[in-house]
């Protein structure tokens, strides 16, 4: 959404709707029109504004399920600090099971991606691998060595010393660079105002009546208060979450006395929270178990299982499944809480293990992946410039960034493209007026575009909404 007059976008840290493995989302019609390259079709994805990576990784991770495919990712976000925020998340899940097992690897990600505040061990990671991204964002030939998956060739010089400057932030161990307590608390009092001293009553509402009303029922009570009263959102491991997430910082235009003045803070989400991204649906139904009504699993249960099994199959090409307990066990244990058994421990030694072949195999290697970070200031700009003419088989929008689709939109589509569009479901900010009429708008947008739906979008029930090349539509609708 634009900030209140400024034309700026707040920082979508987390997405407004579950990550989506986007190979199952693109249309069949879509998939029997892609170009291939040596034998292998390749799909074109556009991402506009997702934030947080949360497609791009759950489309990496299970990309073996599908018929072999060369995916080619191009994203672009409305802040350098989500695509810094996006290298990191991806060199997470790249981690080698050397450096990291896949229960730490699950612990450290959510705690970076939603948690305000975390543990000495997570800042101290971040910290370190800072120095790698620095030298990644300096020096592009150190940064296909360590990351042939990423190509920032498109990136700015100016953009680069951008992101060179948000890593040394994050490399500071000075905490009172980002007093992120200060700004969660400054921030809740003005959303709030005469409320705030009532606000565990506010939070109910905006859980119960908004969340649980919109089937984000998964997330309970005593998760969410806590998040809203103070930005952590995953405390799966013990310990003391006291060190401020730099990686939430970000820059925005704020008036000052002297004018508008770029300052450094917390912009992002303090309603909707980071557990609608990967905490309210899940393959292994065993997790969405009730008793009397009550769901025994949380968000951040299911936050947790989703990850380690994304991060699991990445390396393996398996589905993860939790290990199978007794009746009794499952009582008293969730499946969440799983470690990596020592066959899969090996499995994953013996993988990386014949990869690593010199002092820069850092990271997983992935075939046939190719990730494109490009500049904001392409997003209406991609229809000038030839190698886009025709290229993008899938294009995703975000809420917060579906004011730039446009007809020009349809001359970097390819033929039967596939249109996908966040809706504002989850949005706690929105009155259900606004949520329901919001889909006329996105549908009005996508015709302009020349897309259109092909079956109805339900705004109660609905998420995303997808479209269809509008002129492709027509011809085939009229036997052309």
């Amino acid at each position: 959404m634009a900030s209140g007059g400024s034309g700026e976008v707040y920082p979508t840290l987390w997405g407004f709707s579950p990550a989506l493995d986007l190979q199952m989302h693109c249309r069949q019609s879509t998939l029997q029109y892609l170009t291939t390259c040596d034998d292998i079709p390749e799909l074109n994805i556009l991402l506009v504004g997702c934030g947080d990576g949360r497609h791009l990784l759950k489309t990496v991770c299970q990309a073996r399920r599908w018929p072999h495919r060369k995916l080619h990712f191009f994203i672009i976000e409305s802040d350098l600090e989500l695509l810094a925020r996006q290298m990191l998340f991806l060199t997470l899940a790249l981690e080698t099971s050397e450096q990291m097992g896949l229960q730490e690897k699950c612990e450290m990600f959510l705690e970076l991606f939603g948690n305000s505040l975390v543990r000495s061990k997570t800042a101290t990671f971040l910290q370190e691998k800072c120095g790698m991204f620095i030298r990644c964002v300096t020096d592009p030939e150190y940064q296909q060595s360590v990351l042939p998956q990423l190509d920032m060739s498109s990136i700015k010089f100016k953009e680069r010393d951008e992101l060179e400057y948000i890593f040394k932030f994050w490399q500071s161990p000075e905490p009172k660079l980002f007093p992120i307590e200060r700004y969660w608390d400054v921030k809740n009092r003005q959303y709030l105002g005469r409320r705030y001293d009532s606000r565990r009553g506010a939070y109910d509402w905006d859980l119960n009546m908004k969340l649980h009303d919109h089937g984000a029922v998964m997330i309970n009570a005593m998760d969410y208060n806590r998040w809203r009263e103070n930005g952590v959102a995953f405390t799966i491991r013990e310990g003391n979450y006291d060190v401020p997430n730099k990686t939430l910082a970000s820059q925005m235009s704020v008036t000052h006395r002297y004018g508008k003045v770029r300052a450094r803070g917390y912009w992002g989400d303090i309603t909707t929270s980071p557990y609608i991204a990967y905490g309210i649906e899940t393959e292994e139904k065993s997790l969405l178990k009730t008793v009397n009504g009550v769901h025994t699993k949380t968000a951040q249960d299911l936050s947790k299982f989703n990850i380690t099994a994304m991060f699991h199959e990445l390396v393996t090409g398996q589905k993860y499944s939790p290990s199978v307990l007794s009746k009794d066990e499952a009582e008293d244990n969730s499946a969440c809480n799983v470690s990596t058994s020592r066959e899969t421990e090996a499995t994953i030694q013996e993988e990386v293990t014949e990869e690593k072949n010199g002092s820069t195999d850092y990271f997983m290697k992935i075939d046939n992946i190719e990730i494109h970070f490009l500049p904001l200031s392409w997003v209406n700009e991609l229809h000038r410039r030839s190698k886009f003419l025709n290229l993008f088989n899938l294009v995703f929008f975000s809420c917060s960034m579906v004011h730039y689709l446009n007809a020009e939109y349809k001359l970097i589509t390819a033929r039967k493209a596939t249109l996908i569009v966040e809706l504002t479901k989850f949005m706690v900010d929105l009155h259900l007026d606004k949520v329901k009429s919001y889909v006329t708008i996105v549908t009005k947008v996508a015709k302009e575009a020349g897309f259109t739906t092909t079956e109805n979008i339900d705004w109660k029930r609905d998420y995303i909404a997808t479209f269809e090349r509008l002129e492709d539509y027509v011809e085939e609708k009229n036997g052309h």
